[in-house]
């Protein structure tokens, strides 16, 4: 990995870049994918790289979906194998929830490489590559691929990074979605039941500690944070916010001679 020096204006978006070129090079992050950040990362600038209020209110409801789940799952695809595997892990374990990778470009090299780099961060199973298999509809690429222990007989499916065709299918099944998705236009973003609009380093720890935060609440607590919650409304907030920045910032630009 590339020395970065911690005090250089752009460290941070520099070191998640450096997680992803390294995953890259071991195999198991796509060139595909590395595109799929850059349009990502587009939109972090917009929201200002920063967790919004908006997406607060999602992980909320995010963390009352998992906790009331009775058969959570946590998808996971290259990206999130190098830039979040340890709060994966954890907010598995915390949730109960099963760990599935689950890819559009699927190999069996990749699928043990994700599945390796999960179990040295303390996953103790980690489904999708060896037990039984099957597909689910209306979908055309190998993500339709899930396992009959995992994703298939989920009722609340948190899938980071995700593709629209696989949320609206999910929907489909009956099946509650949750998406970490920094586009708020994206076919996913409209098509889960919860979008967090963040991106995934900053909204996965935020969803452990609102995990921990919640835990101890009674299911009816839980329920009430769900019905409170609209998802179209969050969305519509999110843009809210980019425009209102927007025109913030070309104010600023005005004034400079």
């Amino acid at each position: 990995m590339t020395k970065i020096s911690p005090n250089h204006p752009r460290y941070k978006s520099l070191m998640i870049r450096e997680k992803l070129v390294e995953g890259f090079r071991e195999g198991y992050v796509v060139a595909q994918g590395l595109i799929a950040h850059g349009r990502g990362e587009c939109f972090d600038y917009l929201i200002g790289e920063d967790t919004i209020p908006p997406a607060i209110k999602s992980i909320k409801a995010a963390a009352a979906a998992l906790l009331l789940a009775k058969y959570p799952v946590i998808s996971v695809n290259g990206n999130a194998a190098a830039l979040v595997p340890e709060e994966i892990v954890k907010l598995a374990k915390l949730t109960n929830a099963k760990i599935e990778v689950n890819l559009f470009h699927r190999t069996r090299e990749r699928e043990l490489k994700i599945s390796n780099v999960l179990k040295s961060y303390g996953a103790d199973e980690v489904l999708g590559i060896q037990e039984e298999l099957t597909t689910i509809p209306e979908i055309f690429s190998d993500r339709r691929i899930v396992s009959v222990k995992g994703i298939y007989i989920a009722d609340v499916v948190l899938v980071p990074l995700e593709d629209g065709d696989r949320t609206e299918a999910l929907r489909k099944l009956g099946k509650t979605v949750i998406t970490i998705d920094l586009n708020p236009l994206s076919r996913t973003s409209r098509a889960a039941n919860i979008t967090i609009v963040d991106n995934i380093v900053r909204a996965v720890p935020k969803l452990i500690e609102e995990v921990n935060n919640l835990k101890n609440s009674t299911p009816e607590e839980l329920r009430n944070i769900l019905k409170g919650y609209d998802n179209n409304e969050v969305l519509k907030e999110v843009l809210k916010h980019i425009l209102d920045r927007l025109y913030i910032l070309s104010k600023d630009l005005s004034t400079i001679s």
